[in-house]
């Protein structure tokens, strides 16, 4: 039987006008400390964001969703945020914030394998 590794994830969510609450899907951010793994996905579908906000910036939008990505890679040019270790990065990533990008509650489970386990979750949550 294969070991089950506890993981967390929240989904990323568009939020074009905060006031509104209204959002959809864009993204799955995941993050499991035995496998030090900490990832994270995206779709932008331009035509549903047109379609939902026509005046959005679908290209500053698509900058921040990169960059919510580096940091969760801890990548070069991630700023300081990205040289925290990989539980402060998800905790900064998750945390309840005003913007247009948001993220969902934290939410946990079980796997074998992470990166299976992100694609899935993208899949049945974004897609």
């Amino acid at each position: 039987m294969q070991e089950k590794f506890l993981f967390e994830y929240a989904v990323v969510r568009v939020m074009p006008r905060v006031e509104r609450e209204e959002f959809f899907n864009v993204g799955i951010v995941l993050f499991c400390s035995k496998k030090k793994y900490l990832h994270s996905i995206f779709f932008l579908n331009e035509a549903k964001i047109r379609a939902f906000l026509g005046d959005i910036d679908v290209d500053e939008l698509a900058k921040n969703l990169h960059a919510f990505e580096r940091i969760s890679k801890g990548a070069a040019g991630s700023g300081p945020i990205g040289e925290y270790d990989q539980a402060s990065r998800f905790r900064w990533l998750t945390a309840t914030r005003s913007t247009v990008v948001q993220c969902s509650k934290v939410h946990p489970g079980f796997c074998t394998d992470p990166e299976e386990t992100m694609l899935r979750l993208h899949q049945e949550l974004v897609l």
